[in-house]
This record gives structure tokens, C-alpha cells and sequence, in this order.
């Protein structure tokens, strides 16, 4: 039976995968921590070894929006060279390469009639890999190269129960694959309404005073004060007050990530790896939580997934 092991809330903005000297003078003359944190994050994390190790990388990327289903990876490997469609100055032929896990893909995709959802395995060598993904795997991935990375998209048509069932149906995904051990990475950032154009190159340090409003900038404090708490429950029961300040892609990367956790039921507390940053206007941080000793939801039992009323796939 596989396991969820860890889970984060990781931002991916493209100022982290800069050449230092150019992040230092769009941040008057200091690192960002966004990238500090990412590096302290592999040691802690992502390059332990032992009874605590993972195996798998699933990936929650908010930049990849599907339209009729649900996506997962399901390739044996992924390598290539990446270009952004929307900073290719910035990011431009990155390479990449790692292994994936058509196994754990299939069992995700088989998961689904189960919580009325519908997610297809897509093992096409030529599907786009966005940013959302590569930036955090330059950090946290490369230079280990027997680690597996997935990747699953939100759903553009989808609504916040539509993603908590794509998150229950990943941990039935998970547990129906032997001895797995995976992390869940949901990749996005909390407030996002960008400066407009004339404007942002006054607002490029990550100085939190850039955040777009200071209404944002509180909206997205409270969230963290509460992740930290582990009260994912005001997290998710608020999300009507936080659509307010247009979290990226509606925070379905979130809501995938508690899905899978158990949702209200989830206690882990997180723990934060640098600063609270702005990227021009929008909010950024890094969180992570690790599975408590007790379960995700405090049982001692994996996070519930409660069967829905299956849709028909006519």
C-alpha cells in the first residue's frame, strides 16, 4: 500500500531560476528567499534518505489547465529542453530529464469513477511541460536521478469540488500502489493580480509592500498563520473570501493537495522555508508539511476518501 509522506504548497515564480546576478539587482542587492528556501527545502526534504525517504513526486501544477478531464503523466521518462511561452527570455532551454510512474498514473486514473471524476493517464512524449513544474524540479529534483516526478493540471471547467475529488481520488491512486512513498507538491502561488505592464518594473523586489493591495497581502497572511496552525478546515471553509484576491488558478493546486490530505479533517502544521514574497503584485511562500505521527487527519489512518456517485462516461 503506498503512502502520502509529505506535502507542500511551493511557489514556482520565474525569478527563481534567474542567474543570481540578475535576481540581486531586481531585488536591490539581496537573494530572494524564495530561492534560499527551496535550497534549505532539498536538504531537509527532498534529499533524506532512510525509513523517511520518498520515491515519488506528484506534482500539482497550476499553470497546466486542462478542459474535459483531469491529467496525469503517465510516461517513463520526460526530458527535453524547456522554453516558456510566457518568459522565454528568462526561461529558455532548460534542460530536463527525470523518470515518471506509469503505474501510480494508471492507479490515479483507475481511482476515479469512484469520487465522480473523470482523469486519463497520457503517456504521449510530446505533451507540454510547464514551468510550474520544471522551475521547482531544478531545485528539488535535479541531481537525483532515480527520483519519479508526475505531473497531474487543474481543470479549467472544474469547480473547488471537482479538485477536492481529483485530491481523493489521488490517494486512492496512491494507496492502491505497492510501497509507494510520495510527496505532494502543489504548485501555485496565494494572492495573483500582476502590476499592469507600465507599471510592475517598480514593483519587482519581493518586498511584500508590492503585493497588489494590502487587503490581498492580509488575506494571504491569515492563510499562512492558519497553515501553520494546521486549520486547513478555515482555509478551505474561506475560500469564498479568498477568491476575492484571485489566488493563482483559483487555488485548485491547494484544493488537489487537500483532497488528498482529508480536507477539513487534516491537522499537519506547516512549517515555512523563507520569507512571505511578493512577485510583482502577486503573493509567495513556500510550506511544508510533513506527515504527523498520527495521520494526516489525526487517526492514524490515511485521509479518508469517501466514495461519490460515479459519473457516467457516455
Amino acid at each position: 500500500m503506498g503512502e502520502i509522506v509529505g506535502a507542500g504548497l511551493l511557489a514556482h515564480v520565474p525569478t527563481i531560476v534567474l542567474p543570481e546576478e540578475t535576481r540581486l539587482e531586481l531585488n536591490e542587492g539581496k537573494e530572494i528567499t524564495l530561492v534560499t528556501g527551496l535550497q534549505e527545502l532539498r536538504k531537509e526534504v527532498f534529499e533524506r534518505e532512510g525509513p523517511d525517504s520518498y520515491d515519488t513526486v506528484v506534482v500539482l501544477d497550476s499553470h497546466w489547465a486542462t478542459t474535459v478531464e483531469f491529467v496525469v503523466t503517465g510516461q517513463d521518462r520526460r526530458a527535453g529542453l524547456f522554453t516558456s511561452e510566457e518568459l522565454p527570455r528568462g526561461m529558455c532551454r532548460m534542460p530536463y530529464d527525470f523518470p515518471g510512474d506509469p503505474e501510480l498514473a494508471a492507479n490515479i486514473a483507475k481511482s476515479a469513477d469512484r469520487h465522480g471524476t473523470w482523469i486519463t493517464a497520457i503517456d504521449d512524449a510530446y505533451l507540454p511541460i510547464y514551468y510550474a513544474t520544471i522551475n521547482l524540479w531544478k531545485y528539488l529534483g535535479e541531481g537525483l536521478p532515480d527520483k519519479r516526478w508526475v505531473t497531474i493540471g487543474v481543470c479549467q471547467t472544474g469547480d473547488m469540488e471537482d479538485h477536492l475529488r481529483l485530491g481523493r481520488a489521488l490517494a486512492d491512486g496512491i494507496a492502491a500502489t505497492p510501497g509507494r512513498r510520495v510527496l505532494v507538491i502543489a504548485s501555485g502561488a496565494l494572492s495573483h493580480t500582476f502590476w499592469p505592464l507600465r507599471e510592475l518594473r517598480d514593483h519587482e523586489s519581493s518586498d511584500p509592500a508590492h503585493i497588489f493591495t494590502a487587503e490581498a497581502r492580509e488575506a494571504d497572511l491569515e492563510r499562512i498563520a492558519w497553515f501553520k496552525e494546521g486549520r486547513h478546515d478555515k482555509v478551505l471553509d474561506t475560500m469564498d473570501e479568498f477568491w476575492k484576491y484571485k489566488p493563482e488558478a483559483k487555488f485548485f493546486h491547494y484544493l488537489m493537495m487537500a483532497g488528498a490530505l482529508g480536507e477539513q479533517a487534516c491537522t499537519a502544521k506547516g512549517r515555512q522555508y523563507g520569507a512571505y514574497e511578493n512577485s510583482i503584485g502577486t503573493g509567495q511562500v513556500h510550506l511544508w508539511f510533513d506527515r504527523p505521527a498520527d495521520g494526516w487527519t489525526g487517526t492514524g489512518s490515511p485521509a479518508p476518501t469517501a466514495p461519490r456517485t460515479p459519473h457516467s462516461r457516455a
